[in-house]
């Protein structure tokens, strides 16, 4: 499935920011695959997992607010995971979405958990990609230094190596040609012809307060998962997710899949071939 094969959606957040979603057309005798994206991500960022479920599956994959084609908010302190729940939920019902089989990468796992926590049969199958109800301070620290510095390339390869240096060790065996697709799904060309990344720089202010990433009891939150089909991938190299953590989860929800990708950090693509593999495995449980 090509990346044309999409259409695109809006919706209105309570305060009155148009959001933008990419919806790849698929079976509809099937729940939509919604997916839902990591801090400083984007739709773009779920473009494997429309070309290998979509048409099969409908594709549903969001701009948070103030990521990609999305508005940037009128107050930073609502780039909170609250406020993208309550986002989502307006998506739900302008889209008038069934249950849907939820993908969350990283802060978009945390979104699933309390959209799950609220109600749970919004979801017919869930998986977590490289997050769990305990992040690893280690791995904050390294995201808080990184997100809202700004900065801007004249070329495509200039961010490509740039991105390079910043997330070598997620992804040891990338080439050059790796690094210049992650960074076309990271990043746009913006107004002034430069290349930066595709997210408002405000969204570190309150990701910066102790406690901002992950409200609450997250793993009362993930325990709401029960009853229903559930994946959760760590990559091997993640400094998110732990292996301690991870085999948790595992035991929380005893019918929980759990799958390490190997020789991958924070966070798994989701073209790796043990992940497609352990979504369609997901999917086989649901249709």
């Amino acid at each position: 499935m090509s990346d044309s094969a999409f259409s695109k959606g809006e919706w209105t957040s309570a305060d009155g920011l148009t959001l933008h979603y990419r919806d790849y057309a698929g079976r509809d005798d099937r729940p939509p695959i919604l997916c839902i994206p990591g801090l400083t991500r984007n739709a773009r960022d779920f473009e494997p997992v429309a070309e290998a479920f979509g048409g099969e599956w409908r594709v549903i994959a969001p701009d948070l607010r103030g990521r990609g084609q999305s508005d940037y908010a009128r107050d930073p302190s609502s780039y909170s995971p609250e406020h993208y729940v309550a986002d989502l939920e307006a998506l739900f019902e302008q889209a008038e979405l069934g249950p849907v089989v939820a993908i969350g990468t990283s802060l978009g796992g945390i979104v699933a958990m309390l959209l799950a926590q609220r109600a749970p049969d919004r979801f017919a199958g869930v998986a977590l990609n490289d997050i769990g109800p305990q992040v690893e301070s280690a791995g904050l620290r390294r995201v808080r230094e990184h997100v809202g510095q700004g900065g801007s390339f004249p070329t495509w390869m200039h961010a490509a190596r740039a991105l390079r240096e910043q997330a070598g060790a997620a992804y040891p065996g990338y080439e050059i040609s790796d690094w210049l697709r992650l960074s076309k799904r990271l990043m746009c060309v913006g107004g002034n012809g430069r290349i930066a990344f595709d997210y408002d720089m405000k969204i570190a202010e309150p990701f910066a307060l102790t406690g901002a990433e992950a409200p609450g009891d997250m793993w009362a939150a993930y325990r709401f998962l029960a009853g229903r089909p559930v994946l959760v991938m760590r990559g091997e190299l993640s400094d998110i997710l732990s292996a301690e953590t991870l085999a948790r989860m595992g035991r929380e929800l005893p019918e929980a899949e759990v799958v390490t990708i190997p020789a991958t950090g924070h966070v798994p693509t989701l073209e790796e071939p043990e992940a497609q593999t352990a979504i369609a495995r997901l999917l086989a449980k649901v249709a």
